[in-house]
Protein backbone atom coordinates (compact mmCIF):
# COMPACT_ATOMS: atom_id res chain seq x y z
CA UNK A 1 0.00 0.00 0.00
CA UNK A 2 2.36 2.35 -0.98
CA UNK A 3 2.72 6.01 -1.17
CA UNK A 4 2.82 6.50 2.07
CA UNK A 5 6.19 8.26 3.50
CA UNK A 6 7.65 8.03 7.34
CA UNK A 7 4.92 11.12 7.93
CA UNK A 8 1.96 8.79 7.19
CA UNK A 9 2.10 8.31 11.29
CA UNK A 10 2.08 12.10 12.41
CA UNK A 11 -0.77 12.91 13.85
CA UNK A 12 -3.30 15.06 12.35
CA UNK A 13 -6.14 15.39 14.59
CA UNK A 14 -6.49 12.66 16.88
CA UNK A 15 -4.46 12.57 20.76
CA UNK A 16 -2.78 9.96 22.13
CA UNK A 17 -4.60 7.06 23.90
CA UNK A 18 -4.82 3.84 26.01
CA UNK A 19 -7.86 2.08 26.96
CA UNK A 20 -7.93 0.71 30.82
CA UNK A 21 -8.15 -2.91 30.98
CA UNK A 22 -11.13 -4.67 31.98
CA UNK A 23 -9.54 -4.88 35.82
CA UNK A 24 -9.22 -1.50 36.99
CA UNK A 25 -11.34 1.40 38.18
CA UNK A 26 -11.72 3.55 35.41
CA UNK A 27 -15.15 5.01 34.97
CA UNK A 28 -16.83 6.02 31.39
CA UNK A 29 -15.31 9.69 31.56
CA UNK A 30 -11.77 8.50 31.80
CA UNK A 31 -11.73 6.50 28.75
CA UNK A 32 -11.72 10.82 27.13
CA UNK A 33 -8.85 12.00 28.76
CA UNK A 34 -5.54 11.92 27.36
CA UNK A 35 -3.38 9.27 29.63
CA UNK A 36 0.62 9.19 28.76
CA UNK A 37 1.56 5.86 27.42
CA UNK A 38 4.56 3.68 29.26
CA UNK A 39 5.15 1.48 26.59
CA UNK A 40 7.14 -1.29 28.42
CA UNK A 41 4.70 -1.73 31.06
CA UNK A 42 1.83 -1.97 28.32
CA UNK A 43 3.54 -4.53 26.52
CA UNK A 44 4.15 -6.21 29.55
CA UNK A 45 1.14 -5.93 30.93
CA UNK A 46 0.12 -7.94 27.50
CA UNK A 47 2.74 -10.54 28.12
CA UNK A 48 1.39 -11.08 31.93
CA UNK A 49 -2.11 -11.08 30.02
CA UNK A 50 -0.55 -14.03 27.72
CA UNK A 51 1.67 -15.84 30.46
CA UNK A 52 -1.23 -16.62 32.60
CA UNK A 53 -3.52 -19.03 30.48
CA UNK A 54 -6.22 -16.63 29.61
CA UNK A 55 -6.43 -16.52 25.74
CA UNK A 56 -5.57 -20.59 25.42
CA UNK A 57 -8.67 -21.82 25.90
CA UNK A 58 -10.78 -22.37 22.68
CA UNK A 59 -14.13 -21.28 24.17
CA UNK A 60 -12.14 -17.93 25.08
CA UNK A 61 -11.08 -17.14 21.29
CA UNK A 62 -14.32 -18.35 19.93
CA UNK A 63 -16.40 -15.89 22.24
CA UNK A 64 -14.05 -13.09 21.56
CA UNK A 65 -13.99 -13.69 17.64
CA UNK A 66 -18.04 -13.82 17.80
CA UNK A 67 -18.20 -10.14 19.80
CA UNK A 68 -15.69 -9.09 16.79
CA UNK A 69 -18.74 -9.98 14.74
CA UNK A 70 -21.06 -8.55 16.80
CA UNK A 71 -19.12 -4.99 16.57
CA UNK A 72 -19.79 -5.08 13.20
CA UNK A 73 -22.85 -5.97 12.64
CA UNK A 74 -24.07 -4.20 15.32
CA UNK A 75 -21.79 -0.40 14.38
CA UNK A 76 -22.18 -1.23 10.30
CA UNK A 77 -23.82 2.76 10.56
CA UNK A 78 -21.12 4.32 12.45
CA UNK A 79 -18.52 2.30 10.14
CA UNK A 80 -20.44 3.39 7.26
CA UNK A 81 -19.92 7.19 8.27
CA UNK A 82 -16.58 7.21 9.60
CA UNK A 83 -15.73 5.95 6.40
CA UNK A 84 -17.38 8.25 4.53
CA UNK A 85 -15.91 11.17 7.01
CA UNK A 86 -12.24 9.50 6.07
CA UNK A 87 -12.45 8.78 2.66
CA UNK A 88 -15.91 9.67 1.17
CA UNK A 89 -16.40 6.16 0.35
CA UNK A 90 -20.08 5.34 -0.79
CA UNK A 91 -22.23 2.86 1.80
CA UNK A 92 -22.49 0.27 -1.30
CA UNK A 93 -18.23 -0.11 -1.00
CA UNK A 94 -17.96 0.10 2.48
CA UNK A 95 -20.21 -2.83 3.39
CA UNK A 96 -19.09 -5.14 -0.18
CA UNK A 97 -15.41 -4.14 0.86
CA UNK A 98 -15.11 -3.80 4.47
CA UNK A 99 -18.18 -5.35 6.69
CA UNK A 100 -19.51 -7.76 4.93
CA UNK A 101 -15.92 -9.36 3.71
CA UNK A 102 -14.91 -9.17 6.98
CA UNK A 103 -17.85 -10.72 8.13
CA UNK A 104 -17.30 -13.84 5.86
CA UNK A 105 -13.85 -14.22 6.92
CA UNK A 106 -14.64 -14.10 10.65
CA UNK A 107 -17.78 -16.97 10.06
CA UNK A 108 -15.08 -19.22 7.67
CA UNK A 109 -12.77 -18.57 10.84
CA UNK A 110 -15.34 -19.72 13.29
CA UNK A 111 -16.36 -23.02 11.08
CA UNK A 112 -12.87 -24.02 10.75
CA UNK A 113 -11.16 -23.00 14.34
CA UNK A 114 -11.74 -26.27 16.08
CA UNK A 115 -10.43 -28.34 12.94
CA UNK A 116 -7.31 -25.60 12.45
CA UNK A 117 -6.43 -25.52 16.03
CA UNK A 118 -6.22 -29.06 16.72
CA UNK A 119 -3.08 -31.19 17.35
CA UNK A 120 -1.74 -32.99 13.90
CA UNK A 121 -1.13 -36.67 13.63
CA UNK A 122 1.79 -36.48 10.61
CA UNK A 123 3.23 -39.99 9.21
CA UNK A 124 5.44 -41.44 10.75
CA UNK A 125 8.60 -44.01 9.99
CA UNK A 126 9.17 -47.41 10.90
CA UNK A 127 11.69 -46.30 13.29
CA UNK A 128 9.07 -44.14 15.12
CA UNK A 129 6.06 -46.61 15.12
CA UNK A 130 6.27 -47.09 18.46
CA UNK A 131 5.98 -43.64 19.46
CA UNK A 132 3.67 -40.46 18.91
CA UNK A 133 4.57 -38.00 16.50
CA UNK A 134 2.13 -34.93 16.51
CA UNK A 135 2.39 -31.21 15.43
CA UNK A 136 0.90 -28.81 18.33
CA UNK A 137 -0.38 -25.11 17.43
CA UNK A 138 1.23 -22.20 19.92
CA UNK A 139 0.41 -19.25 19.98
CA UNK A 140 3.42 -16.82 19.58
CA UNK A 141 2.35 -14.66 22.74
CA UNK A 142 2.01 -10.98 22.27
CA UNK A 143 1.18 -9.90 18.26
CA UNK A 144 1.65 -6.32 16.92
CA UNK A 145 -1.02 -5.52 14.22
CA UNK A 146 -0.50 -2.63 12.75
CA UNK A 147 -3.20 -1.61 9.99
CA UNK A 148 -3.58 0.87 6.92
CA UNK A 149 -6.09 3.76 5.59
CA UNK A 150 -7.50 2.14 2.70
CA UNK A 151 -9.19 -0.17 4.44
CA UNK A 152 -9.01 1.10 7.72
CA UNK A 153 -11.53 -1.59 9.68
CA UNK A 154 -10.58 -5.06 7.19
CA UNK A 155 -6.81 -4.30 7.34
CA UNK A 156 -7.07 -3.98 11.09
CA UNK A 157 -9.55 -6.19 12.12
CA UNK A 158 -8.33 -9.54 10.00
CA UNK A 159 -5.25 -9.98 11.20
CA UNK A 160 -7.00 -8.79 14.84
CA UNK A 161 -9.09 -11.89 14.29
CA UNK A 162 -6.32 -14.03 13.34
CA UNK A 163 -3.94 -13.02 16.44
CA UNK A 164 -6.96 -13.77 18.85
CA UNK A 165 -7.85 -16.97 17.28
CA UNK A 166 -3.96 -18.50 17.59
CA UNK A 167 -4.77 -18.16 21.20
CA UNK A 168 -2.54 -14.32 20.99
CA UNK A 169 -2.57 -11.27 23.10
CA UNK A 170 -2.97 -8.80 20.24
CA UNK A 171 -2.09 -4.58 20.29
CA UNK A 172 -3.44 -2.80 17.32
CA UNK A 173 -2.34 0.14 15.68
CA UNK A 174 -4.20 1.79 13.48
CA UNK A 175 -3.36 4.12 10.80
CA UNK A 176 -4.00 7.74 12.08
CA UNK A 177 -4.46 8.70 8.60
CA UNK A 178 -7.87 7.35 8.15
CA UNK A 179 -8.86 9.92 11.66
CA UNK A 180 -12.67 8.81 11.87
CA UNK A 181 -12.16 5.06 11.55
CA UNK A 182 -9.14 4.70 14.21
CA UNK A 183 -11.04 6.74 16.49
CA UNK A 184 -14.40 4.66 15.85
CA UNK A 185 -11.73 1.31 16.53
CA UNK A 186 -10.53 2.62 19.13
CA UNK A 187 -13.78 3.52 20.97
CA UNK A 188 -15.49 0.60 20.20
CA UNK A 189 -13.11 -2.39 20.34
CA UNK A 190 -12.95 -2.07 24.29
CA UNK A 191 -17.16 -2.37 24.48
CA UNK A 192 -16.40 -5.81 22.58
CA UNK A 193 -13.70 -7.49 23.58
CA UNK A 194 -11.31 -8.64 26.55
CA UNK A 195 -9.45 -4.99 26.80
CA UNK A 196 -6.36 -7.23 29.24
CA UNK A 197 -6.00 -9.11 26.15
CA UNK A 198 -6.98 -7.04 23.08
CA UNK A 199 -5.83 -3.36 23.06
CA UNK A 200 -5.88 -0.13 20.68
CA UNK A 201 -2.94 2.41 20.61
CA UNK A 202 -3.73 5.45 18.71
CA UNK A 203 -0.58 8.12 17.83
CA UNK A 204 1.77 9.53 15.30
CA UNK A 205 5.40 8.91 14.01
CA UNK A 206 7.11 9.29 17.35
CA UNK A 207 4.60 6.76 19.29
CA UNK A 208 4.83 4.24 16.89
CA UNK A 209 8.38 4.78 16.99
CA UNK A 210 8.31 3.93 20.53
CA UNK A 211 6.14 0.92 20.34
CA UNK A 212 8.39 -0.51 17.41
CA UNK A 213 10.96 -0.25 20.19
CA UNK A 214 9.30 -2.76 22.58
CA UNK A 215 9.77 -6.88 22.18
CA UNK A 216 6.97 -8.49 20.34
CA UNK A 217 6.30 -12.41 19.35
CA UNK A 218 4.98 -11.14 16.10
CA UNK A 219 4.18 -8.55 14.01
CA UNK A 220 1.78 -8.04 11.32
CA UNK A 221 2.34 -4.84 9.38
CA UNK A 222 -0.09 -3.27 5.95
CA UNK A 223 1.31 -0.41 4.38
CA UNK A 224 4.17 0.42 2.08
CA UNK A 225 7.34 -0.70 1.38
CA UNK A 226 9.34 2.06 2.62
CA UNK A 227 8.04 1.88 6.34
CA UNK A 228 7.81 -2.24 5.91
CA UNK A 229 11.90 -1.97 5.56
CA UNK A 230 11.48 0.28 8.91
CA UNK A 231 9.35 -2.51 10.80
CA UNK A 232 11.93 -5.59 9.36
CA UNK A 233 14.46 -3.62 10.82
CA UNK A 234 13.05 -3.22 14.12
CA UNK A 235 11.74 -6.47 14.24
CA UNK A 236 15.23 -7.85 13.92
CA UNK A 237 16.48 -6.51 17.31
CA UNK A 238 14.39 -9.20 18.89
CA UNK A 239 14.48 -11.60 15.81
CA UNK A 240 11.08 -11.14 15.92
CA UNK A 241 9.17 -12.95 12.93
CA UNK A 242 7.35 -10.63 10.87
CA UNK A 243 4.28 -10.54 7.90
CA UNK A 244 4.72 -7.48 5.60
CA UNK A 245 1.52 -6.96 3.60
CA UNK A 246 3.13 -4.01 1.53
CA UNK A 247 2.03 -3.37 -2.44
CA UNK A 248 3.75 -2.31 -5.57
CA UNK A 249 2.79 -1.69 -9.19
CA UNK A 250 0.52 -4.82 -10.37
CA UNK A 251 0.55 -4.70 -14.10
CA UNK A 252 -1.96 -5.77 -16.57
CA UNK A 253 -1.34 -7.67 -19.87
CA UNK A 254 -4.56 -7.59 -22.40
CA UNK A 255 -4.37 -9.19 -25.99
CA UNK A 256 -6.38 -8.76 -28.72
CA UNK A 257 -8.35 -12.26 -28.03
CA UNK A 258 -10.90 -10.88 -25.33
CA UNK A 259 -13.99 -9.50 -25.03
CA UNK A 260 -13.29 -6.60 -24.91
CA UNK A 261 -16.32 -5.05 -23.08
CA UNK A 262 -16.42 -7.03 -20.42
CA UNK A 263 -12.19 -7.02 -20.01
CA UNK A 264 -12.57 -2.95 -19.90
CA UNK A 265 -15.49 -2.95 -17.51
CA UNK A 266 -13.40 -5.80 -15.20
CA UNK A 267 -9.70 -3.87 -15.25
CA UNK A 268 -11.99 -0.22 -14.27
CA UNK A 269 -13.57 -1.62 -11.91
CA UNK A 270 -10.59 -2.63 -10.35
CA UNK A 271 -9.23 0.79 -11.01
CA UNK A 272 -12.04 2.98 -10.10
CA UNK A 273 -13.44 1.06 -6.51
CA UNK A 274 -12.10 3.28 -3.68
CA UNK A 275 -10.58 5.44 -6.27
CA UNK A 276 -7.88 2.99 -6.69
CA UNK A 277 -6.61 3.45 -3.51
CA UNK A 278 -6.19 -0.48 -3.01
CA UNK A 279 -3.12 -2.41 -2.50
CA UNK A 280 -3.88 -5.01 -5.42
CA UNK A 281 -5.96 -2.18 -8.11
CA UNK A 282 -4.47 -2.14 -11.68
CA UNK A 283 -1.13 -0.23 -11.81
CA UNK A 284 -0.84 0.18 -15.59
CA UNK A 285 -1.49 -1.87 -18.62
CA UNK A 286 0.76 -3.85 -21.40
CA UNK A 287 -0.80 -4.15 -24.64
CA UNK A 288 -0.27 -3.34 -28.28
CA UNK A 289 -1.29 -0.01 -29.95
CA UNK A 290 -4.42 -1.75 -31.38
CA UNK A 291 -5.44 -3.21 -28.21
CA UNK A 292 -5.26 -0.06 -26.70
CA UNK A 293 -7.08 1.71 -29.02
CA UNK A 294 -10.17 -0.89 -28.69
CA UNK A 295 -9.85 -0.30 -25.00
CA UNK A 296 -9.99 3.21 -24.63
CA UNK A 297 -13.07 3.53 -26.87
CA UNK A 298 -15.13 1.11 -24.56
CA UNK A 299 -13.25 2.72 -21.31
CA UNK A 300 -15.62 5.95 -22.90
CA UNK A 301 -18.48 4.19 -23.05
CA UNK A 302 -18.56 2.85 -19.31
CA UNK A 303 -17.06 5.41 -17.23
CA UNK A 304 -20.17 7.67 -19.21
CA UNK A 305 -22.49 4.86 -18.09
CA UNK A 306 -21.08 4.18 -14.71
CA UNK A 307 -20.53 8.27 -13.47
CA UNK A 308 -22.58 10.64 -15.57
CA UNK A 309 -20.96 13.64 -17.40
CA UNK A 310 -20.06 14.96 -14.08
CA UNK A 311 -18.31 11.99 -12.06
CA UNK A 312 -17.30 14.53 -9.71
CA UNK A 313 -20.83 14.43 -8.66
CA UNK A 314 -21.47 10.87 -8.91
CA UNK A 315 -22.06 9.29 -4.62
CA UNK A 316 -20.36 6.30 -5.78
CA UNK A 317 -16.47 7.55 -6.23
CA UNK A 318 -14.86 8.09 -3.30
CA UNK A 319 -12.27 10.97 -2.52
CA UNK A 320 -8.11 10.85 -2.22
CA UNK A 321 -7.49 10.35 1.84
CA UNK A 322 -4.90 13.41 2.15
CA UNK A 323 -4.42 16.88 0.49
CA UNK A 324 -0.52 15.15 -0.37
CA UNK A 325 -1.76 12.10 -2.31
CA UNK A 326 -3.55 14.15 -3.98
CA UNK A 327 -1.12 16.50 -4.89
CA UNK A 328 1.55 13.44 -5.67
CA UNK A 329 -1.15 12.05 -8.38
CA UNK A 330 -1.50 15.56 -9.98
CA UNK A 331 1.96 16.04 -10.72
CA UNK A 332 1.06 12.89 -12.60
CA UNK A 333 -1.04 14.44 -14.93
CA UNK A 334 0.72 17.79 -15.44
CA UNK A 335 1.21 16.57 -19.22
CA UNK A 336 -1.95 16.60 -20.71
CA UNK A 337 -1.30 15.36 -24.25
CA UNK A 338 -0.84 12.57 -22.56
CA UNK A 339 -4.25 12.19 -21.09
CA UNK A 340 -6.54 10.22 -23.33
CA UNK A 341 -9.65 9.98 -20.74
CA UNK A 342 -10.45 12.28 -17.42
CA UNK A 343 -8.03 14.29 -15.75
CA UNK A 344 -10.54 16.71 -14.04
CA UNK A 345 -9.49 17.50 -10.71
CA UNK A 346 -10.84 19.71 -7.66
CA UNK A 347 -8.09 20.06 -4.88
CA UNK A 348 -11.36 21.43 -2.61
CA UNK A 349 -12.51 17.66 -2.59
CA UNK A 350 -9.27 15.92 -3.05
CA UNK A 351 -11.17 14.79 -6.25
CA UNK A 352 -9.89 12.92 -8.98
CA UNK A 353 -11.79 11.58 -12.02
CA UNK A 354 -10.82 8.36 -13.60
CA UNK A 355 -8.01 8.94 -16.07
CA UNK A 356 -6.52 7.24 -18.42
CA UNK A 357 -2.78 7.87 -20.01
CA UNK A 358 -1.05 6.87 -23.13
CA UNK A 359 2.36 7.48 -24.90
CA UNK A 360 3.91 6.30 -21.32
CA UNK A 361 7.26 5.44 -21.24
CA UNK A 362 8.80 3.27 -18.74
CA UNK A 363 10.79 6.49 -17.26
CA UNK A 364 8.03 8.73 -16.83
CA UNK A 365 7.56 9.30 -13.02
CA UNK A 366 4.48 7.55 -13.11
CA UNK A 367 5.99 4.37 -13.66
CA UNK A 368 8.63 4.95 -10.94
CA UNK A 369 5.86 4.22 -7.64
CA UNK A 370 3.18 2.49 -6.86
CA UNK A 371 0.05 4.99 -8.41
CA UNK A 372 -2.57 4.38 -5.46
CA UNK A 373 -5.23 6.23 -7.10
CA UNK A 374 -7.03 6.27 -10.44
CA UNK A 375 -5.22 6.47 -12.97
CA UNK A 376 -4.18 4.22 -15.75
CA UNK A 377 -1.29 4.52 -17.24
CA UNK A 378 -0.63 2.35 -20.66
CA UNK A 379 2.28 0.96 -22.22
CA UNK A 380 2.85 -0.15 -25.14
CA UNK A 381 4.51 -3.44 -26.09
CA UNK A 382 4.11 -6.19 -29.35
CA UNK A 383 3.51 -9.21 -27.51
CA UNK A 384 3.64 -11.33 -24.52
CA UNK A 385 7.22 -11.84 -24.36
CA UNK A 386 8.40 -8.29 -24.30
CA UNK A 387 5.45 -7.87 -21.43
CA UNK A 388 7.33 -10.65 -19.79
CA UNK A 389 10.11 -8.63 -19.99
CA UNK A 390 9.33 -5.58 -18.94
CA UNK A 391 7.52 -7.11 -16.24
CA UNK A 392 10.60 -8.68 -14.70
CA UNK A 393 12.69 -5.96 -14.86
CA UNK A 394 10.78 -4.25 -12.32
CA UNK A 395 10.19 -5.37 -8.24
CA UNK A 396 7.97 -8.28 -7.78
CA UNK A 397 4.00 -7.05 -7.73
CA UNK A 398 1.32 -7.99 -5.38
CA UNK A 399 -0.58 -9.28 -7.90
CA UNK A 400 -0.54 -9.84 -11.87
CA UNK A 401 -3.37 -9.90 -14.20
CA UNK A 402 -3.85 -11.52 -17.06
CA UNK A 403 -6.40 -11.29 -20.13
CA UNK A 404 -6.59 -13.31 -22.80
CA UNK A 405 -8.63 -16.39 -23.95
CA UNK A 406 -5.24 -18.13 -25.13
CA UNK A 407 -4.59 -20.86 -22.74
CA UNK A 408 -0.59 -20.48 -23.84
CA UNK A 409 -0.79 -17.03 -23.47
CA UNK A 410 -1.60 -17.70 -19.97
CA UNK A 411 0.35 -20.43 -19.08
CA UNK A 412 3.63 -18.75 -20.22
CA UNK A 413 2.98 -15.14 -18.42
CA UNK A 414 2.46 -17.37 -15.17
CA UNK A 415 5.25 -19.85 -15.64
CA UNK A 416 7.55 -16.94 -16.55
CA UNK A 417 7.00 -14.37 -13.88
CA UNK A 418 7.24 -14.23 -10.00
CA UNK A 419 3.78 -12.29 -8.14
CA UNK A 420 2.35 -12.17 -5.05
CA UNK A 421 -0.84 -13.88 -6.97
CA UNK A 422 -2.26 -13.80 -10.24
CA UNK A 423 -5.79 -13.15 -11.90
CA UNK A 424 -6.70 -14.43 -15.52
CA UNK A 425 -9.50 -12.33 -16.93
CA UNK A 426 -10.53 -10.39 -14.28
CA UNK A 427 -8.92 -8.16 -11.17
CA UNK A 428 -8.86 -8.55 -7.34
CA UNK A 429 -11.35 -11.36 -6.77
CA UNK A 430 -8.98 -13.48 -5.48
CA UNK A 431 -8.57 -11.55 -2.19
CA UNK A 432 -12.15 -13.50 -1.70
CA UNK A 433 -11.06 -16.72 -2.61
CA UNK A 434 -10.43 -17.40 1.48
CA UNK A 435 -8.51 -21.19 0.27
CA UNK A 436 -5.89 -19.27 -1.87
CA UNK A 437 -3.08 -17.66 0.51
CA UNK A 438 -2.79 -13.51 0.42
CA UNK A 439 0.24 -12.19 0.41
CA UNK A 440 3.37 -10.88 -1.67
CA UNK A 441 7.20 -11.51 -2.87
CA UNK A 442 10.10 -9.42 -2.41
CA UNK A 443 9.18 -5.61 -2.11
CA UNK A 444 5.77 -6.47 -2.46
CA UNK A 445 5.26 -8.06 0.51
CA UNK A 446 6.41 -11.36 3.24
CA UNK A 447 3.90 -13.67 4.60
CA UNK A 448 0.54 -14.47 3.37
CA UNK A 449 -3.29 -14.83 5.15
CA UNK A 450 -6.77 -14.99 4.26
CA UNK A 451 -8.64 -18.39 5.49
CA UNK A 452 -6.86 -20.71 7.15
CA UNK A 453 -3.14 -18.61 6.17
CA UNK A 454 -4.75 -16.18 8.69
CA UNK A 455 -4.94 -18.64 11.27
CA UNK A 456 -1.62 -20.40 10.20
CA UNK A 457 0.29 -16.76 10.39
CA UNK A 458 -0.10 -16.58 13.80
CA UNK A 459 0.39 -19.97 14.94
CA UNK A 460 4.02 -22.03 15.39
CA UNK A 461 3.76 -24.96 14.88
CA UNK A 462 5.61 -27.27 17.51
CA UNK A 463 6.46 -30.27 16.27
CA UNK A 464 6.45 -32.90 19.40
CA UNK A 465 8.25 -36.40 19.34
CA UNK A 466 6.37 -38.95 22.37
CA UNK A 467 8.37 -41.67 23.12
CA UNK A 468 7.64 -44.30 25.55
CA UNK A 469 9.79 -47.12 27.48
CA UNK A 470 8.77 -50.03 25.25
CA UNK A 471 10.87 -52.41 25.27
CA UNK A 472 10.28 -53.85 21.51
CA UNK A 473 11.00 -50.10 20.54
CA UNK A 474 14.35 -50.19 22.95
CA UNK A 475 15.59 -53.53 21.03
CA UNK A 476 15.25 -52.00 18.03
CA UNK A 477 16.60 -49.24 18.93
CA UNK A 478 19.72 -49.99 20.95
CA UNK A 479 22.08 -49.95 17.59
CA UNK A 480 22.32 -46.61 18.35
CA UNK A 481 24.42 -47.24 22.08
CA UNK A 482 28.10 -47.39 22.34
CA UNK A 483 29.98 -49.47 21.95
CA UNK A 484 29.37 -48.58 18.31
CA UNK A 485 30.50 -51.06 15.71
CA UNK A 486 29.96 -51.18 12.19
CA UNK A 487 26.72 -53.82 12.43
CA UNK A 488 25.34 -51.36 14.63
CA UNK A 489 25.67 -48.55 11.38
CA UNK A 490 24.27 -50.53 9.67
CA UNK A 491 21.16 -51.51 11.66
CA UNK A 492 20.84 -47.46 12.61
CA UNK A 493 20.83 -47.00 8.55
CA UNK A 494 17.85 -49.44 7.98
CA UNK A 495 15.59 -47.90 10.57
CA UNK A 496 16.39 -44.02 9.30
CA UNK A 497 16.32 -45.11 5.85
CA UNK A 498 13.66 -42.57 4.07
CA UNK A 499 11.14 -44.43 2.67
CA UNK A 500 7.88 -43.35 0.20
CA UNK A 501 4.70 -43.58 3.12
CA UNK A 502 3.09 -46.81 3.01
CA UNK A 503 -0.26 -47.02 3.65
CA UNK A 504 0.14 -50.69 5.57
CA UNK A 505 2.36 -48.35 7.90
CA UNK A 506 -0.45 -46.18 9.00
CA UNK A 507 -2.99 -48.76 9.42
CA UNK A 508 -0.90 -51.49 10.78
CA UNK A 509 -2.45 -51.38 14.29
CA UNK A 510 -6.12 -52.05 13.21
CA UNK A 511 -4.86 -55.00 10.54
CA UNK A 512 -3.25 -56.61 14.04
CA UNK A 513 -5.71 -56.37 15.98
CA UNK A 514 -7.67 -57.39 13.37
CA UNK A 515 -5.21 -60.46 12.99
CA UNK A 516 -5.66 -61.11 16.55
CA UNK A 517 -9.14 -60.82 16.37
CA UNK A 518 -9.56 -63.87 13.98
CA UNK A 519 -6.69 -65.55 15.39
CA UNK A 520 -8.94 -65.76 18.82
CA UNK A 521 -11.96 -66.42 17.04
CA UNK A 522 -9.82 -69.42 15.43
CA UNK A 523 -8.60 -70.75 18.45
CA UNK A 524 -12.23 -70.21 20.60
CA UNK A 525 -13.54 -72.51 17.68
CA UNK A 526 -11.14 -75.20 18.03
CA UNK A 527 -11.35 -75.06 21.93
CA UNK A 528 -14.83 -75.29 21.39
CA UNK A 529 -14.53 -78.47 18.73
CA UNK A 530 -12.34 -79.94 21.28
CA UNK A 531 -15.00 -79.33 23.97
CA UNK A 532 -17.47 -80.64 21.79
CA UNK A 533 -15.42 -83.81 21.04
CA UNK A 534 -14.34 -84.49 24.88
CA UNK A 535 -18.19 -84.90 26.00
CA UNK A 536 -18.77 -86.99 23.33
CA UNK A 537 -16.37 -89.33 24.64
CA UNK A 538 -17.60 -88.75 27.90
Amino acid sequence: MSGESMDKFKVECVKIHVQPTQNSHHNAQTNDKQVPINYPELVQQSRDAFNSGKTRPLEWRIKQIKQLMRMLTENSSEIVAALASDLHRCKFETFALEIDYTIQEIKYMLMNIKEWSATEKPPKSLANFFDGVEIRKDPYGVVLVMGAWNYPVQLNLLPMMGAIAAGNCVIVKPSEIATATAKYLYETIPKYLDTDCCRVIMGGVSETTELLKQRFDYIFYTGSSTIGKIVRKAANEFLTPVTLELGGKSPVYIDNTVDMAMAAKRILWGKCVNVGQTCIAPDYMLCTPEVQSKFIEEAKKILQEWYGDNPRENPDLARIITDKHYQRLVNYINDKTKIAIGGDVNPAEKFISPTILTDVKSTDSIMQEEIFGPILPIINVNNAYEAINFINSREKPLALYIFSKDKETLSLIINNTSSGSVVANDVILHAAVETLPFGGVGYSGMGAYHGKFTFDTFTHKKGCLIRNYNKVAEILAKSRFPPYSDENLKILRRLLERRPSLPIIKYLPYILMFGLGVLATVGFKAAMKEFNYSEKQL
